[in-house]
């Protein structure tokens, strides 16, 4: 059995059975070692070796979660919630409905800015989500289709939009991959190749928010114990609100500006904090609370990632990564229409172990470039093979932050579960036009 296949199918089984996604992905990796023949000693090492690579990760995720918490506590998202309340108050049942598309076109909106215009990846959902949670149920919103729309704007657009985790992912990875392993394209024509695939996930959002998710779902309004209510702030007068618009918004514009300059998520949260500090919203004494909140906010999230990194180390140190893709190079032969499939079905497997796209693609390539020119694919159509191949998974992963940002806003009041409510929803409105979609993709270009 090829190890590859054993570790991801037992991590993916047991995350489905409600195991914890540490557990399993620890589990898994070291079955799959097993299996590999590398013995418990070198399957322990390679896991505790990938570790370190998720240590800069998870710390980020805390920084930003600490800044997340700073926001809260000013009360910059409980004014916006308010104002959707009366909105929500002011309204009529019969302008509900709009009401609840004009909601989720701003997260969609945000979403989208979150990768490309202003770069701050998930950090921006434990800001925006919690407050608005409240809305959500009375709205009667199913906080599926919110998390279909947060995963679309977090995967789609560093998929085709070539600004900033954009750039990194088109330009800085997956072009210079490609010239790496000798396919010869200019990086400028890279998102073009994107487009097809990018469809795929715009299908799938249409079908998830106006027709599997359209329906109303009941939430309670009472806060399970263990969590706490979001909305739970003192009312701010009109010059506190003025302060805190003020104060938030220099804040958010220094910390993209010290992220973007910098180019570390660690000291842009970390000058977000300070900036609420200086302007006396979060009171120096409140900052060790706040920063205690933050880590355990994004905790979860911190050693998932860490985890993915130590599974993904296994994977790769049993080698057969490269025997899978052999396996299936010598099953499709000049195949062409078998071939793209066999190599986007692959690309889901690891990327699905693994969790990242922007780590996948480094494996990826340097198996499939060589396969898709002996198969006789196009440029053009090889860059949307691997760039399809790596993007897959991502939105589906259990250890994928595409899937762990939206659960972390979606469940801050305990009702909203990381794999039925957020995995399972996006694998099947998104990893699955989007196999169709690089099928096209590969075959028209």
């Amino acid at each position: 059995m090829n190890a590859v296949i054993v570790g991801v199918l037992l991590m993916l089984g047991l995350t489905l059975f409600r195991v914890n996604v540490i557990v399993a992905m620890t589990i898994s990796a070291m079955v799959a070692g097993l299996t590999a023949g590398l013995g418990l000693s070198d399957t322990l090492n390679a896991f505790n070796s990938g570790l370190s690579g998720g240590a800069e990760i998870a710390l980020s995720y805390a920084m930003l979660g600490a800044f997340a918490v700073a926001i809260s506590k000013s009360g910059l998202t409980q004014i916006l919630a308010d104002k959707l309340l009366s909105l929500v108050h002011g309204n009529q049942q019969n302008s509900s409905q709009l009401l609840s598309m004009l909601i989720m076109v701003i997260i969609l909106g945000c979403s989208i800015a979150s990768q490309n215009l202003v770069p701050v990846h998930i950090a921006f959902i434990p800001i925006l989500i919690p407050p608005l949670l409240v809305i959500f149920n009375q709205l009667n919103i199913d906080r599926r289709a919110i998390a279909c729309i947060l995963t679309f704007g977090l995967a789609t657009s560093y998929m085709v939009l070539p600004y900033g985790f954009g750039g990194i992912y088109l330009y800085s990875i997956l072009h210079k991959n490609l010239v790496d392993n000798g396919l010869e394209i200019v990086n400028t024509q890279v998102p073009y190749a994107m487009v097809i695939p990018a469809l795929g996930m715009l299908a799938g959002l249409i079908i998830a928010v106006f027709i599997t998710y359209r329906k109303d779902r009941d939430y309670t309004q009472d806060t399970p114990s263990g969590h706490v209510k979001p909305t739970d702030k003192p009312q701010l007068s009109a010059q506190e609100k003025r302060k805190v618009i003020m104060a938030g918004t220099l804040a958010v514009v220094c910390s993209l500006l010290a992220q973007n300059v910098s180019g570390s998520m660690i000291l842009g949260g970390l000058v977000g904090v300070m900036m609420f500090s200086l302007f006396g919203i979060v009171k120096w004494d409140q900052s060790s609370d706040v920063f205690s909140k933050g880590v355990a906010m994004m905790a979860m999230i911190g050693f998932i990632m860490i985890s993915a990194q130590g599974f993904a180390s296994v994977m790769k140190e049993t080698g057969d990564v490269a025997s899978l893709v052999s396996a299936c190079a010598d099953f499709v032969g000049e195949n062409k229409p078998l071939a793209a499939a066999m190599i986007l079905l692959v690309g889901l497997l690891i990327t699905m172990g693994i969790g990242s796209s922007f780590s996948t693609v480094p494996i990826i390539a340097t198996l499939f470039v060589p396969l898709s020119m002996e198969v006789g694919f196009s440029a053009m159509a090889t860059v949307a093979l691997v760039g399809t191949a790596g993007a897959l998974g991502d939105a589906g992963s259990p250890a994928s932050d595409s899937t762990l940002g939206p659960t972390s806003g979606l469940n801050a009041d305990g009702q909203h579960d990381h794999i039925w409510d957020s995995v399972v929803p996006t694998f099947i409105h998104f990893n699955i036009p989007l196999l169709i979609f690089g099928w096209i993709a590969a075959m028209v270009l």
